[in-house]
């Protein structure tokens, strides 16, 4: 059985653990094997292989006391943009090179050993930091400052962004999960482009204590996994109300496994989801879609209606206005936030000034990448006196018009469905030289950030050079269960979220 574990999900291993017919130890170990095996995919910043196995032999003996978590003892990694006090933290940044946090973040406490002095965690095992783009700025995981991390499906290509080592570590069978963070689309898209699934959460639901900000007002930490149904323990386990964090929901906590069972009115076994009205934007299903990412969905969509949903025609308006929006306010909130990395109290400092300004001046343009530069040149810009009402006030307030034409849909379907892309993954240095193109390719998955709102991409076929495409699922305000229910209802019919690359399936 060891020589399998790989293949093995989240809820898989924890039903292997909790019957006592395999050991976290046996599985950290197992899965370590594998990330030193394929370090060539640029996955992990960093590999924590003493505090990994320190932890599983924790996570076995809290089993032999008696906890049934399931949960305790999995081995996961986490986004390098979540800071932990036993790991480096850079968000794949030079600026950060050698930065030793003090604490670990809220989603970190919450999946691991927990708050020290506080409630325990679901004490899942900490493997490493995964590679992202510089400040989870990017759509290709090709801006980090510690190389670029290759699509497992073909590693001439992109495996998407910010969250790109996240994706890529899940696909490969290195981890059976890991965690993101969603500004733009970040943990949709490389969701998508790898073919596995990964939830972002409505706005507030998990904590942004100890995440690197890049945009305040859109970033939120999810998932990835192999399935809905490990991305519904996960999410579980990390979200809820934390006082640290000042835009945290007021929530109870919430058991999104149950939600996956939860029958609908008039489901049944058959038909599970009977009553569920799916709405599918026009704006979402222009001419520009690829042919092979349209046939893919259209299939999928099929497939759901065999489950006994129902599709409905909805319209978004405002959607292509969704990239001139979020490349203001997104940028904005960045020049802000990233203000604080100036060589003065950590991080990086030029070696060489001749003063205070001339300091600041070379340990940012030293320490900052061009796609962050662009966005902190960009963001400045749109805050400064003359522009700032001009730009920023008009974009907050085409925001709040997005997120009522979204309102608009819910009146009518219960889901909107659509791509999450316009294309599969695309090759790896192609838009290099074009960081426009690469916004252009957020179109879909912007306006459920701008507003907010729960989005999740669930693997439903493949595309041209065989390359996963993915389904995008949108809910309403704190419907999470809703997405994870018809997922879930999906890859039970299906099984396009259990295909592995090849050479990574043995």
């Amino acid at each position: 059985m060891t020589a399998t574990l790989h293949t093995r999900g989240v809820a898989e291993l924890g039903r292997l653990l909790a019957a006592g017919e395999a050991s976290s130890v046996e599985i950290t170990s197992h899965l370590l094997a594998r990330v030193s095996k394929y370090e060539q995919l640029g996955a992990f910043l960093y590999v924590d292989e003493e505090g990994a196995l320190a932890a599983a032999r924790a996570a076995d003996a809290r089993r032999a006391a008696g906890e049934r978590g399931l949960l305790l003892g999995v081995p996961l990694a986490h986004k390098d943009i979540f800071v932990t006090a036993a790991q480096p933290t850079t968000a794949g940044s030079r600026m950060l090179a050698g930065y030793a946090s003090p604490f670990d973040a809220t989603i970190v406490e919450r999946l691991g050993s927990g708050e020290p002095g506080g409630t325990p965690g679901a004490g899942m095992v900490t493997l490493g930091k995964l590679n992202c783009d510089e400040f989870a700025m990017g759509s290709t995981n090709e801006n980090s400052a510690f190389g670029r991390v290759a699509n497992p499906w073909d590693a001439t290509r992109v495996p998407g962004g910010s969250s790109g080592g996240s994706a890529a570590a899940v696909a490969a069978r290195l981890l059976p999960a890991a965690t993101g963070t969603d500004t733009g689309g970040s943990i949709r898209q490389p969701a998508s482009f790898t073919g596995v699934t990964g939830i972002k959460p409505t706005y507030g639901v998990c904590s942004r204590h100890g995440m690197i900000a890049f945009a305040s007002s859109l970033d939120q930490a999810g998932p990835f996994a192999r399935s809905a149904e490990d991305c519904a323990l996960l999410l579980s386990a990390m979200s809820g109300f934390d006082a640290r964090d000042s835009t945290s929901a007021q929530r109870p906590p919430q058991d999104f496994h149950a939600a996956l069972s939860k029958a609908r009115d008039g489901a049944s076994g058959a038909r599970p989801l009977a009553g569920l009205r799916i709405g599918l934007p026009a704006e979402f299903f222009p001419a520009v879609l690829a042919a092979d990412v349209d046939g893919a969905l259209r299939a999928a969509l099929r497939e759901f209606e065999s489950l006994g949903a129902t599709l409905v025609d909805v319209s978004l308006p405002r959607t292509e206005l969704s990239i001139p929006v979020y490349y203001i306010i997104a940028p904005a909130e960045a020049s802000s936030n990233l203000s604080r990395f100036d060589g003065v109290k950590f991080g990086h400092r030029a070696a060489h000034y001749a003063d205070l300004q001339d300091m600041y001046r070379k340990t940012r343009a030293e320490g900052f990448g061009a796609e962050v530069k662009r966005r902190i040149m960009i963001g400045t810009y749109v805050l400064s006196h003359g522009y700032y009402d001009a730009y920023y006030l008009q974009a907050q307030k085409l925001r709040r018009m997005i997120a009522d034409d979204f309102q608009a849909c819910f009146r009518q379907c219960d889901v909107i469905a659509g791509p999450v892309a316009p294309s599969v993954a695309w090759p790896a240095g192609t838009q290099s030289a074009d960081p426009v193109a690469a916004y252009l390719a957020d179109i879909f998955t912007l306006p459920a950030s701008l507003a907010g709102l729960p989005g999740m991409s669930v693997p439903a076929g493949f595309g041209d050079a065989g390359m996963p495409v993915g389904l995008q699922l949108i809910g309403n305000y704190f419907d999470e269960g809703t997405l994870l229910h018809a997922a879930h209802a999906f890859q039970q019919a299906t099984d396009w979220h259990r295909r592995a690359p090849q050479g990574f399936d043995a």
